[in-house]
């Protein structure tokens, strides 16, 4: 198990941001968490040691949103995931991580200002944007996309907000249907990860000491998005992908350019 002070003075707060991400907050606070522990660990253990975190993580927030999800949603993404989630394992020795992040925050950065334009258009009109059906070619490629950037980098959210907050739904069932989408793609995650030998005795056994703050910091989370309107949840959810574009942005230029 990791001893060093420093480490756990950085994964603590990393796992909070997470669980409060993972209750139904999503966005920025979430990629924060292997950058976070990335300052003391090299990232790729840093996200060995967090996914079981996560595990644990989508345990609570599976209970905790059971009353609230979109099937549809699911059927169309979840077969995308399992895609991107395999591409991932095969290209794991030539796709870098900087990349992939200044891939995804460029595409979440064009989503916001899509919907930034969308929202003024609709104001002059003295109406919100209409919610927008399911595509499922399009749910499809997201869900892979989604999928592929979660395995190699914990960066699944984008690309699952870009097709899943249009459909303005609920924030209850949005969130439920977030919490089994993710979880389902982290369980998948576990076999290549120990493919790859991202898992070993130390790594183990410090995620195994950080899990008791994850369901605190999840539960935590959920109980402030379950009292929030959708008018207050919706900006609020794209805030979070405007920053989380940001981000993937800067981590993903300062590598590729260093």
């Amino acid at each position: 198990m990791m001893t060093d002070p420093l480490f756990y003075a950085a994964a603590i707060p990393a796992v909070i941001m997470v669980g409060l991400s993972k209750g139904g907050f999503g966005g920025a606070m979430a990629l924060l968490g292997v950058p976070l522990m990335a300052l003391t660990i090299p990232p790729v253990q840093a996200a060995a040691i967090l996914l079981p975190i996560l595990i644990v993580m989508d345990m609570v927030t599976l209970w905790t949103w059971r009353k609230h999800w979109d099937k549809t949603s699911l059927i169309i993404m979840v077969p995308g995931a399992i895609i991107g989630i395999t591409i991932g394992w095969a290209t794991a020795a030539w796709v870098t991580d900087p990349m992939i992040r200044l891939i995804v925050g460029v595409v979440a950065l064009w989503f916001v200002a899509r919907y930034v334009q969308l929202t003024l258009a609709a104001r002059r009109k003295a109406s919100a944007p209409p919610p927008r059906g399911h595509q499922p070619v399009k749910g499809a490629l997201w869900g892979t996309l989604a999928g592929f950037t979660s395995f190699v980098s914990h960066a699944g959210g984008p690309p699952y907000q870009i097709y899943t907050l249009p459909l303005r739904q609920d924030p209850k069932t949005y969130t439920g249907t977030s919490v089994r989408f993710f979880a389902i793609i982290n369980a998948i995650k576990l076999a290549p990860y120990f493919a790859l030998g991202q898992f070993d005795a130390t790594n183990l056994s410090t995620s195994l000491a950080l899990a008791p703050i994850a369901p605190v910091a999840t539960l935590a989370g959920a109980y402030i998005v379950k009292r929030m309107k959708p008018e207050i949840f919706y900006p609020f959810m794209y805030a979070m992908v405007f920053l989380t574009s940001l981000k993937l942005i800067w981590d993903g230029a300062v590598h590729l350019l260093a």
